[in-house]
């Protein structure tokens, strides 16, 4: 058990649940599309729910171990990251290394007993999800690649499903792209210094944390953007539009406690705000899902 914890460690498993509620949502979405005979099942839902939670967990653990692995040495000259499992003793990098390559292996076989095109799609996820941890050495633009990786669950959900595409799940997709991209950009105002001296690029490197704090509002209200856009397309109810309204809450809440000369509850704002924003949305447009599909039977 004591290695176990030091792996949940490692990748932050309480991470998970930032895009583990968006992935519930893209699988909702895409049961509600079967119940409407929009789409066909590709297998029975309680082993599409069992599967997609298994590729969220081996694909979100194999890029944080991966960023570990590979950004070990940034890692140990930062004061802030010196604690972490690699450059603290705790774990032995070969270990972390294998531990990546398990759970990438483990993500593929799971697609291959979604479906076809999950399982045709899984290296590109991986290259996405893996490949982040080398934008910072080159491209302020990172934080677009992170959210990127993170938006691939509501969409890889609603295919896990239905095995086709479809454009709400996307509006979804758009929206963590851009809310996941806006909260990294807080995260990464408490290393603007370190990156500078290191090399290394970043939204706050680059542009200083004022700007980069407008920048990170922008994106937070093209989120907001997306999942008013979502709500109109979908033709959702009065139960989502409060978890929308919660989720923009947090949103602007975590804007107003991080400031560019006061970083003190940058994790308040990260953790916290977010998880709620993720949690709370996904309850409640899923609860606007099954209600309206309740009253229209």
């Amino acid at each position: 058990m004591t290695t176990v914890k030091k792996y949940l460690s490692l990748v932050k498993f309480s991470h998970t649940i930032f895009a583990m509620p968006f992935a519930m949502i893209g699988l909702v979405l895409g049961l509600m599309a079967v119940d409407a005979g929009q789409q066909a099942a590709t297998k029975p839902w309680w082993q599409t729910l069992i599967l997609v939670v298994l590729c969220m967990v081996f694909a979100r653990s194999a890029a944080m171990a991966f960023n570990r692995w590979l950004d070990a040495k940034f890692d140990a000259l930062n004061p802030r990251t010196a604690i972490r499992e690699i450059p603290a003793g705790i774990l032995k990098a070969d270990s972390v290394l294998l531990f990546t390559i398990s759970c990438s292996l483990l993500f593929i076989l799971c697609t291959y007993f979604i479906n076809p095109l999950c399982f045709y799609l899984s290296p590109i996820a991986l290259f996405v999800v893996l490949g982040y941890s080398y934008t910072k050495r080159f491209t302020p633009l990172c934080h677009l690649i992170l959210g990127l990786g993170l938006s691939l669950a509501p969409i890889g959900a609603y295919l896990a499903v239905t095995g086709a595409f479809a454009l709400l799940p996307i509006f979804f997709s758009v929206a963590v792209i851009c809310w996941v991209s806006g909260f990294d950009i807080i995260y990464a105002l408490q290393d603007e210094a370190f990156d500078k001296a290191n090399k290394l690029y970043s939204i706050p490197a680059a542009l200083g944390a004022a700007k980069a704090l407008r920048v990170s509002e922008v994106l937070h209200l093209v989120s907001t953007a997306c999942v008013v856009a979502a709500g109109v397309y979908g033709h959702f109810h009065w139960l989502y539009w409060i978890g929308v309204a919660v989720f923009a809450g947090m949103l602007v809440y975590q804007h107003s406690i991080v400031k560019p000369n006061d970083l003190r509850r940058v994790n308040l704002a990260f953790m916290t705000a977010n998880g709620i924003a993720s949690v709370v949305f996904a309850v409640f447009v899923i609860a606007d899902m099954y209600v309206q599909a309740a009253l229209s039977n």
